[in-house]
């Protein structure tokens, strides 16, 4: 069963699968890639025993290598996802980590400024927060010194009664 998740966590990058086994088949995965890394003779055979499938084997010891090559570990990730309906099993996500549909991360490494424009977004929402404070603070005044400009009213109102 682990072989046939290795296997396809592999080749999909990202599968669903209940919390404990997802714990489990992390340090299978993550000793194929280290195996990918090598690149020898002997780590290919030695992964071939782990994985079943030739062509999640090929796509170890090729773009999955070259995509690791600099990380030293920490192949996957394990994302909860609730329980299951049925029989309330714990769910999760494993899933290689700097996978191809996460693409958005480079983007947010190389713009420095895109950090910053987040650093900037909350002080315009402080500023909009502020001049609503501001604006209620003026409203009471507002009302204080029109009542009793009404207060006179009334009172001039009575007078000519």
């Amino acid at each position: 069963m682990f072989r046939n998740l290795v296997g396809a966590l592999i080749h999909r990058e990202r599968i669903s699968t209940t919390l404990a086994k997802a714990k489990e088949l992390r340090g299978k995965v993550e000793k194929t890639i280290t195996l990918g890394k090598r690149g020898t003779l002997h780590a290919r055979r030695q992964a071939f025993k782990l994985v079943p499938a030739k062509e999640a084997v090929q796509k170890v010891f090729g773009p999955l290598a070259e995509r690791y090559a600099n990380r030293p570990g920490g192949y996957t990730r394990i994302i909860r996802i609730g329980h299951r309906k049925g029989d309330d099993a714990p769910m999760a996500f494993i899933e290689l980590v700097d996978r191809d549909g996460e693409e958005q991360a480079p983007a947010k490494g190389k713009a420095t400024s895109g950090k910053d424009a987040k650093v900037a977004k909350p002080k315009v929402a402080e500023k909009k927060k502020a001049a609503p404070k501001a604006k209620e603070a003026k409203a009471p005044a507002e009302k204080k010194e029109a009542d009793p400009k009404e207060a006179s009213k009334k009172d001039e109102k009575k007078e000519d009664k």
